[in-house]
């Protein structure tokens, strides 16, 4: 019996061990709870209470260098709702059918896929339609089938009101993806910020793009809006301002219209781009809002590639336009003086090889003017074996080439100044003197593009200065002293005058100003020959350089130089806009 209630008074000293243990397990949890993480707990009723809705950043307008709008704001509306709202009641069914009926198609799948893609938490806000007019709006809510849950929220939508005309200078914006998310890390983007993919709106992003906004509301137990505790506005980015002159930019689309190419205008002084135009081009504002996935692969694999801005990523052999260096290279480095001459016979041999000249009956005995005149080939594959290709790169790299100009815009290919090092890993193969000779009018591994070829003339015409282009009037101005000689560069200057008044490019000089330049037949291993032309007017006291690539355009001087012609005339000539608005 004494051994039943000793077992028996274990067993409740046990329990009554459990019990006071269990208490104060409790009593600690409460402790927990109640008193270290008050107010964490505090802080999360309160958000089951509380729900913020983000209003995203205005951006910023771009402006030519007149003040006409390259790049505006048009408001629209977006539906917005909490998803335990959407969920419920086939709502979406619902919206979809009443979208449909008022002319807007959005799928039942097609709002359900957007919002599963926004969907994280059940209380965030999401847009469930976007890109809504004001008139469509206005439709919808009146209709009695609306629903309530939903409201919608004016937004700025991004449209380009030139269109293709300058789609490759702006660029354009569209909706940020994971990969940008991750990028952008801290600085304030959410899924569905917009943000610029390409030209001066990926450029500019921190300048263009603003602060977001938002509102905090008190929301009822199904999470729908009772009334607001706060907002603030979003934040406006700042305007752009570009150096780009629209009436200039238009004329260059048009005069390239029908050929793949590229137009550049360029102040020689302080690096001003007035037109950079690229063709075939594209229509920036549908990307902007939206295109499906086979229209952007269309676009990226169209033969005719208008995503290429060939102003700054086309990559040409300079042919003829790159004399003018291997001229100058030779005066300063003392091979070759004003009186030097080389007689043409219309080829010239090295070895066993034969190089002729465009001219197959040859141009007789040429000194350096006569030879930029009339732009033989003989005169410099023997002035370009005089100074050695290790002479001809450091003037390449002396002038920029080899190397991106540094314009404000993203993209900007380097080109390829070639040379014995670059043909040893790239072919595993020696240099040739012959390879030199192919150097010294332009063509074999050498590889411009068309604003490189702006900023090598800009050094002839504007004394001996590199400059760097630039966009936005508010990048700084840039300009290097090469300390060329002057009477060096006159005699440069003058062959170019030569060159539009009694040589290959008498068309650019029809237009009522005085240019001086060079033309340029490149060789193209896939077709006709490219044809350049580069200018700069006026003569005698030089603002502007142009330069005009038309691929497969076959003549420099009959194709490209009337383009060049034409456009400087357009900016010199004030009575010109008459005829080209």
């Amino acid at each position: 019996m004494s051994d039943q209630r000793s077992e028996m008074n274990l067993r409740l000293v046990l329990w009554r061990f459990f019990l006071a243990f269990t208490l104060l397990l409790l009593a600690g949890g409460l402790y927990f709870f109640q008193i270290v993480n008050a107010d964490t707990y505090v802080r999360l009723g309160a958000n089951n209470r509380l729900r913020f809705i983000r209003f995203a950043p205005i951006r910023g307008e771009i402006f030519d260098r007149n003040g006409v709008p390259l790049a505006a704001n048009v408001t629209t509306f977006d539906i917005m709702g909490y998803p335990l709202d959407i969920e419920r009641e086939d709502m979406v069914g619902k919206l979809a059918s009443l979208l449909s009926r008022h002319g807007i198609p959005m799928t039942e799948e097609d709002l359900r896929r957007d919002v599963k893609r926004q969907f994280w938490a059940p209380y965030r806000v999401v847009r469930v339609v976007s890109n809504i007019t004001l008139a469509q709006m206005a439709d919808l809510v009146a209709d009695p089938e609306f629903p309530r849950q939903l409201f919608p929220i004016p937004v700025l939508r991004r449209t380009y009101p030139t269109g293709s005309v300058a789609s490759n200078v702006t660029g354009f914006v569209g909706e940020i993806n994971e990969n940008e998310l991750r990028q952008m890390e801290g600085k304030s983007y959410v899924g569905g910020d917009q943000i610029g993919k390409t030209g001066v709106e990926k450029e500019y992003e921190e300048t263009l793009r603003g602060k977001p906004g938002g509102e905090s509301v008190e929301v009822d137990a199904r999470g729908r809006k009772i009334r607001q505790i706060d907002t603030y506005p979003a934040g406006r980015g700042e305007d752009l301002h570009l150096t780009l002159d629209l009436g200039a930019q238009r004329l260059a689309t048009d005069l390239l219209k029908g050929y793949r190419g590229a137009l550049v205008v360029m102040d020689v002084h302080d690096g001003d781009i007035l037109v950079l135009a690229s063709s075939p081009s594209y229509d920036n504002n549908p990307l902007a809002w939206g295109v499906s996935a086979r229209e952007w692969n269309a676009l990226l694999s169209d033969p005719q590639k208008p995503m290429l801005d060939r102003s700054i990523a086309g990559l040409y052999p300079p042919a003829s336009t790159f004399k003018i260096l291997v001229g100058l290279a030779a005066l300063a480095e003392g091979e070759v003086t004003p009186s030097t001459t080389y007689f043409c016979g219309g080829a010239f041999t090295l070895g066993n090889r034969t190089f002729r000249c465009w001219r197959r009956s040859g141009h007789g005995t040429m000194n350096l003017t006569s030879a930029l005149q009339y732009s033989c080939d003989v005169y410099f594959y023997q002035v370009g074996l005089k100074l050695g290709i290790t002479r001809l790169l450091k003037w390449g790299s002396l002038f920029g080439l080899g190397r991106p100009t540094g314009i404000d815009l993203p993209g900007e290919a380097a080109g390829v100044i070639a040379g014995p090092d670059w043909k040893r890993a790239r072919f595993k193969e020696a240099w040739y003197r012959g390879d030199t000779v192919n150097y010294s009018i332009g063509q074999g591994f050498l590889l411009t593009t068309p604003l490189q070829l702006a900023t090598m003339y800009a050094v002839i015409a504007n004394g001996g200065k590199l400059v760097r282009p630039r966009l936005a009037q508010r990048a700084p101005k840039h300009a290097a002293e090469l300390n060329i000689v002057p009477s060096q560069l006159n005699i440069i200057r003058k062959g170019l005058d030569y060159v539009v008044r009694r040589g290959t490019a008498r068309q650019a000089g029809g237009f009522g100003i005085t240019v001086a330049g060079k033309t340029g037949t490149a060789q193209n291993a896939h077709g006709d020959d490219h044809a350049l032309f580069v200018g700069y007017a006026p003569m005698d006291n030089p603002k502007y350089v142009a330069v005009a690539m038309l691929e497969a355009g076959l003549h420099g001087g009959s194709v490209a130089s009337p383009i060049v012609g034409e456009i400087l005339s357009y900016l010199l000539v004030p009575e010109s806009r008459v005829k080209n608005p």
